[in-house]
């Protein structure tokens, strides 16, 4: 990249490096068992299968682990232009119930980024491509890059 607004092949190379860099940090994300599906700048495709120790009381997948599912895949999302990016406000609306053993998908997409600020909406899906949640994040970039130092090495 040798300008400051990158073509399509080297945004699309920023953003897996990026979640390559943010990856081997996430130990929450990893812990889980989640799974980058796919990545481009404002985008990222996360799964989850869910485990026998991830329902409630109910025998469904407790709601804090399907929000953190779609949390991450906002984080990855927000976070593909390698400018650190953190959440300012979440909220998810539940539709319907994931159930052990199915392989839950989040997929972010941003709606809005302008200054220091984006919105994402997360569609979370079972399966069977069933929708079982809806999330919106809003983000707020702060100091610093992901990968350290790359906008300087790129002037």
């Amino acid at each position: 990249m040798t300008d400051k607004h990158p073509n399509a092949a080297e945004a699309q190379a920023l953003a897996e490096a990026v979640a390559e860099c943010m990856w081997a940090r996430d130990r929450a994300t990893n812990a889980l068992g989640m799974k980058i599906e796919a990545v481009r700048p404002g985008y990222a495709r996360i799964s989850m299968t869910v485990r026998g120790d991830m329902v409630n009381g109910h025998h469904i997948c407790h709601g804090g682990l399907i929000f953190t599912l779609a949390d991450s895949a906002f984080a990855y999302a927000c976070n593909s232009y390698n400018k650190n990016t953190v959440a300012s406000a979440c909220n998810i609306d539940f539709l319907a119930p994931g159930r052990e053993g199915d392989t839950l998908d989040a997929e972010a997409v941003e709606q809005s980024q302008a200054g220091r600020t984006g919105v994402y909406d997360v569609t979370v899906r079972d399966s069977a491509g069933k929708t079982i949640a809806l999330f919106r994040g809003k983000s707020y970039r702060i100091s610093g890059e992901v990968i350290a130092g790359l906008a300087a090495e790129k002037s």
